[in-house]
This record gives C-alpha cells, sequence and structure tokens, in this order.
C-alpha cells in the first residue's frame, strides 16, 4: 500500500508514456541491476523501444499498467504482464529510484496479479538474475523461486529467475513486513526504522535513500531522526552497520561481504559481465 499521502493512479498506458517508461526501465535497472551500461541500454532498446511497446500495448494477451503520480504529474513506475491460456506471469516491474518507498511496486504488482487471475489459474513472475533487489519483493508475496532459464535480449544471454506462488501463499505481506520489519536487526515503529551498532549506538535507516547490493540493497543510515549527519551505511543482507565506502564509491559490508559497485561509464567494474 503507498505511504501516507502518496497520492498516484494506476491505469493503462497511452503511446505518450513509452518515452517515459523507457527511461524508469533504466534508471531502475542502473540502480539496481548488475549489469553494465551497455547491457541496460540493449535491454532497454529490446524490450521498452516505442515500437516494442506499442506492440505490446495492442496485445490482448498483455497486462501493462503505469503508476502515474499525482504530486509529481509523471509515471513513476510500471508492471507489465502476459496471459498464455491459463498461465499468467509477471514479466517486467519497474520502479523510479527516486520514488521507491511508497508502495509504487507493491501496488502495481498486485493489480497486475488480479487482472492476470481474471483468465489464468496460475500467476508467475520472472526477473533477472542480475536484479539485485528484486528476489526478496517477491518472496515477500509467497512466491518461490523455482527455476532458472536462459533468455536472449539482443545479443545478450542472461538468467531469468523463475517464482511461482507456494501453497502457502494466500496473502500479501503484512503492513509491518513493507514497512521493514522484514529487516534483519532493525526495527519499525511509527514509520521509523532504526538499527543498533555493535557498540550499542542507535542510528536511524532511511529506506528512501538506497543502493544496490550483490546480495541485498544498502540503506543510508544517520544518526538522528532528521538524517541531518550520515554515520554510513546499513546491509539488509545481514543487517549490520559494518560497512565501509572507498574513494570510487564502492560499499562492502564487513560482516558478510555484500557489496554495491557504482556502474556508471567511467567506474563500469568488468567483473559484472
Amino acid at each position: 500500500m503507498a505511504g501516507e499521502g502518496y497520492a498516484m493512479e494506476l491505469r493503462e498506458p497511452t503511446s505518450d508514456d513509452t518515452e517515459r517508461m523507457r527511461e524508469v526501465a533504466q534508471s531502475a535497472m542502473t540502480t539496481s541491476y548488475a549489469l553494465s551500461p551497455q547491457q541496460i541500454e540493449t535491454i532497454a532498446e529490446e524490450q521498452f523501444g516505442e515500437e516494442r511497446l506499442t506492440r505490446t500495448f495492442d496485445d490482448s494477451d498483455a497486462v501493462v499498467l503505469v503508476a502515474e503520480s499525482d504530486e509529481w504529474d509523471t509515471v513513476v513506475g510500471f508492471v507489465v504482464g502476459e496471459r498464455d491460456g491459463s498461465e499468467g506471469e509477471v514479466r517486467w516491474l519497474m520502479v523510479d529510484p527516486e520514488h521507491r518507498g511508497a508502495g509504487v511496486g507493491t501496488q502495481l504488482f498486485e493489480a497486475a496479479v488480479e487482472s492476470l487471475r481474471e483468465n489464468a489459474e496460475h500467476v508467475s513472475a520472472t526477473t533477472l538474475e542480475a536484479n539485485t533487489e528484486g528476489h526478496d519483493f517477491f518472496e515477500q508475496f509467497g512466491l518461490e523461486r523455482t527455476d532458472e532459464r536462459r533468455v536472449d535480449i539482443g545479443d545478450e544471454s542472461l538468467v531469468e529467475y523463475v517464482y511461482v506462488e507456494s501453497e502457502a501463499a494466500d496473502e500479501a505481506p503484512t503492513e509491518a513486513a513493507e514497512e521493514g520489519d522484514d529487516l534483519p536487526n532493525a526495527e519499525t515503529r511509527d514509520g521509523v526504522t532504526t538499527a543498533t551498532t555493535e557498540d550499542g549506538e542507535e542510528v536511524y535507516v532511511d529506506r528512501d535513500e538506497v543502493e544496490s547490493g550483490t546480495d541485498g540493497p544498502f540503506y543510508a543510515a544517520y544518526t538522528d531522526e532528521e538524517h541531518t549527519e550520515q554515520f554510513g551505511y546499513y546491509c539488509s543482507n545481514c543487517g549490520s552497520l559494518d560497512t565501509t565506502m572507498d574513494n570510487v564509491e564502492r560499499i562492502e559490508c564487513a560482516e558478510c561481504g555484500n557489496t554495491h559497485a557504482s556502474r556508471s561509464n567511467e567506474e563500469y567494474d568488468e567483473s559484472y559481465l
């Protein structure tokens, strides 16, 4: 559910939305996918170019929804699903990094699943292996990763994970889990998430200020509730605050080895290939 005061409209896209949808996809992948700039450009062109999106809009077996922010008057996320007989599949879920933490992804996912279930007996979801932040999201909805497959996008051959509904997956994640109580060694009360250092110091975790990681996202941590003095980063994979950042803005967790590496054209590390 969207954060308090964050008004948005879920609607079907029009041809006027194609350029913005591609922008959202590129921003989301740059932030959360362990891919090179060239790979991201290839996926954006193949999957979210104007011609491809227009064909998808016209496909009667496709489900495409965009989330438009009333405050910002722009598309802040979108979801793409498809039906194949009695099967439905959520193929892409993209949220602008600047608008995460407000429930945009949750609303889009739930709406797409509801629409797919009108004609499909079973609904699954897929995401690229390179999506370092998407896997926990699907598991919160009771989906289990059961398979992986190769997909060819342009000249790229990438691994894609498949998530299906488990027998116990009858409900969406609880409100507490969406707010952040699912984070290890952290606690959320009245929308404020805190964690404690090994020295017993309480710090405030900003879930809206996020950096991707190889095993889970990093969140900025502050010494004050107003988020004016940064302490460092909180690792969502293990709950540690023992993290470091080097001069090229690479973040690493000393406890579990979770790592964030900037993927700009100048700083791209070939290890992501």
